[in-house]
């Protein structure tokens, strides 16, 4: 069985690891089902913050200085080979429903739902894809949602960005189920390519909301009237990365990519992006990046999924790095198993989403 918890660093720099579902983001993923390991043991600036989630991903403190954490939910009970025409997945068939979730989490530990009844679908394999990330503007929590679609077998609840209201229903802002097909990569993974994506991460800038694609390897804006643009089209000059992680400083986005199966450990990178869509590369030597945040001194941390040589993530082999002036990595936490999702709090601590990809459900804590 495979823990879901918030967890916290204490070891210097001082962070506070909280370790929330992942929400999966990344079609390639194997399960961590598949996977039989003992994991390594955390290191002692690690906490645990939060429990009894439902595969937890991205993360975000909001303007009220509470932890909001995407929770996938763990899809339904009927089976689905997808309703899209022309459409034939290795990951078939797709147990819809509508319990992916997004949880609140108040500074005493308190849980409350702030948004409810998203799309979820749990593949053949055990893997979850439901709520991937979250976002303020204004005041206002928006959600990004990866298990809609034709795809999913949730036809009539798109993959896209969600607005919560105030009695924890969500609402569709920006439809991605129906931009991404309309709008095709330069290069499509051929052997896994979902009409629907794989919106994995998501910030807020200036008023709108940006998105990265695993599975088409784009970056895409989102506006509040539901108009949608695409920034860069990564495969085009970078090929198929499968970009993951997002974060945003100084008026630039950042992005992390996973990389390949079997593991390859040294193969990731960071990208820079400007609004205007140029891109660079500004971190490498990474491994299966799912998390990228900056503190307020300017420096870049990485969360590494898994950093075993291995042909799957091991338990345990995940960790968060510092990315040095000169390049080079400094070792923050290790002993992590199947992190997703990075924040910075309030407080200066780090909080990771950790066991966010395969396991049970119900051994969250």
């Amino acid at each position: 069985m495979f823990r879901h918890r918030l967890t916290r660093l204490l070891a210097p720099p001082v962070i506070i690891i909280s370790f929330a579902h992942i929400a999966y983001a990344v079609l390639a993923i194997p399960s961590a089902q598949e996977v039989e390991a003992t994991p390594a043991p955390l290191s002692n600036n690690v906490s645990t913050y939060a429990t009894d989630l439902i595969y937890p991903r991205g993360l975000k403190f909001g303007p009220d200085g509470n932890l909001y954490v995407a929770e996938s939910g763990n899809g339904g009970d009927v089976e689905s080979m997808g309703t899209c025409e022309n459409y034939t997945s290795p990951f078939t068939p797709y147990h819809p429903a509508m319990t992916a979730r997004v949880t609140m989490i108040g500074p005493d530990g308190t849980q409350t739902i702030v948004a409810d009844g998203m799309p979820s679908a749990r593949d053949a394999y055990g893997d979850v894809v439901g709520s991937t990330d979250v976002a303020f503007i204004d005041d206002v929590l928006y959600v990004l949602n990866a298990g809609g679609g034709c795809s999913r077998g949730n036809p009539d609840a798109p993959t896209g960005v969600y607005r919560a209201n105030t009695d924890a229903s969500a609402e569709v802002v920006g439809d991605l189920s129906t931009f991404f097909p309309n709008n095709p990569s330069a290069a499509p993974l051929d052997d896994d390519y979902e009409p629907d994506g794989a919106a994995n991460a998501m910030v807020a800038y200036d008023g709108k909301l940006y998105v990265v694609n695993a599975n088409h390897a784009t970056f895409e804006e989102v506006s509040l009237d539901g108009s949608i643009r695409r920034v860069l089209d990564i495969s085009a000059t970078e090929g198929h990365i499968t970009p993951t992680a997002l974060t945003l400083y100084e008026g630039n986005f950042y992005i992390g990519n996973l990389g390949v199966f079997p593991v390859d450990a040294g193969i990731s990178k960071v990208y820079k992006v400007t609004p205007e869509g140029e891109i660079e590369v500004y971190a490498e030597g990474l491994t299966m990046v799912l998390g990228l945040a900056f503190d307020d001194q300017g420096q870049l941390y990485v969360l590494e999924s898994s950093t075993a040589d291995d042909e799957f993530p091991v338990a345990g082999a995940g960790r968060v790095v510092r990315v040095a002036d000169d390049g080079t990595l400094d070792v923050i936490a290790t002993g992590l198993s199947y992190p997703i999702g990075m924040t910075f709090g309030p407080d200066g601590f780090l909080y990771v989403s950790n066991y966010g990809y395969g396991g049970d459900p119900s051994a969250g804590e």
